[in-house]
């Protein structure tokens, strides 16, 4: 009952500026009614003395002071009419007052739940983590581009197990053509060139040369 009750004041202080609200609208509706009801009463006592201004002054007379009531009630009016308008301002802009700074409380008090037990260190803390992680993430990244899976072959061993082969294949083709003598291999050889033809090329370049240096004279003498 004591949650209802409070919920209940809680709403009633709420609507509070509300009703206040429409209280002094109401007020104001009726003090301009009556604002506009004394300015055709004024005007009306106005025509009423001019029309017997000349022909009956008591008359005249009568109607101005008539006039004249009308004209201090409609000043009192809008008197009112101006403090009523000042009042509605004042409570609309305390009301609105009023919610900002609620809001702001409340954006407050969310702000102070979401950074609950939340301090600078931590954060930095939980930066650091994050860092790392992603260093680690760089690092596994790299490792496994740079070192594929399966075992790694020795350069070495593979250049021994190559030379292997190819011996081998030496060897085959030596016992498919069969053994052949020193002697023979010797005959094969190509005959060692002859002294004479390369005497005869450089005697032939050296007619060149000359007939070049003859006509390099010739041409000089022209």
């Amino acid at each position: 009952m004591w949650s209802w009750f409070g919920g209940a004041a809680a709403q009633k202080r709420k609507d509070a500026p509300k009703n206040a609200i429409l209280m002094l609208r109401e007020q104001l509706d009726m003090l301009q009614k009556r604002e506009k009801h004394l300015e055709n009463q004024m005007l009306e006592q106005e025509a009423i003395a001019k029309k017997n201004v000349t022909t009956n002054k008591n008359v005249a007379k009568a109607a101005l002071r008539r006039k004249k009531v009308h004209e201090k009630n409609f000043e009192q009016t809008q008197a009112q009419v101006v403090q009523l308008e000042q009042q509605i301002y004042a409570i609309e802009a305390a009301n609105i007052n009023h919610e900002t700074l609620a809001a702001m409380k409340a954006a407050g008090a969310a702000m102070e739940k979401i950074h609950n037990g939340l301090t600078i260190d931590k954060v930095d803390e939980t930066m650091d983590k994050l860092r790392e992680q992603q260093q680690l993430s760089d690092d596994v990244a790299i490792a496994i581009t740079s070192n594929p899976p399966g075992e790694q072959m020795d350069e070495d061993e593979l250049e021994e197990e190559l030379e292997g082969l190819e011996q081998e294949a030496m060897d085959a083709r030596m016992l498919h053509t069969g053994t052949v003598p020193v002697a023979d291999q010797l005959n094969r050889l190509p005959a060692p060139a002859s002294a004479e033809p390369a005497k005869a090329k450089h005697q032939a370049d050296e007619e060149d040369e000359e007939a070049e240096l003859e006509k390099l004279r010739a041409e000089m003498a022209m």
